[in-house]
């Protein structure tokens, strides 16, 4: 097995992007994913800035070992192809039921489960994506 290294660069437009998507697919569903976690309607939500910080430097960690997984296909194999398959299982294989997990033992609806879950598959593929679209 090969590793052909992280491209930096990839990273962070793969982040920026994570970021995006997330911004605008809770805006879209704000309301739904309110109900989800059960905040009351007419309740804002806590938006401090140290929430997007850590948002910001969790989907760098998530990005960096995606690109590290993605970089041991090999040399050759760092694809955007392969990058959004790799997505799509790392969201399936690790994402997924541990959120899920996570939710039943919360006690939140499938509904939370269900956004959240859609939310990650997003970012898992367009990181992918963008991470295996730049190569090493």
């Amino acid at each position: 097995m090969q590793f052909g290294g992280i491209n930096y660069i990839a990273v962070i437009v793969a982040v920026i992007a994570a970021f995006a998507v997330g911004s605008v697919y809770y805006g879209v569903n704000a309301k739904r994913w309110m109900k989800a976690v059960k905040i009351p309607e007419g309740t804002e939500p806590k938006m401090e800035p140290s929430l997007f910080v850590i948002t910001f430097v969790c989907e760098i960690v998530l990005a960096i070992m995606m690109a590290g997984v993605i970089g041991h296909l090999g040399d050759g194999q760092v694809t955007l192809y392969n990058g959004i398959v790799s997505g799509f299982f790392l969201w399936l294989g690790i994402i997924m039921p541990t959120m899920t997990i996570n939710n039943r033992y919360q006690d939140f609806g499938w509904d939370l489960t269900i956004i959240d879950g859609i939310h990650w598959l997003v970012v898992a593929v367009v990181m992918g994506g963008i991470i295996g679209w730049f190569g090493v």
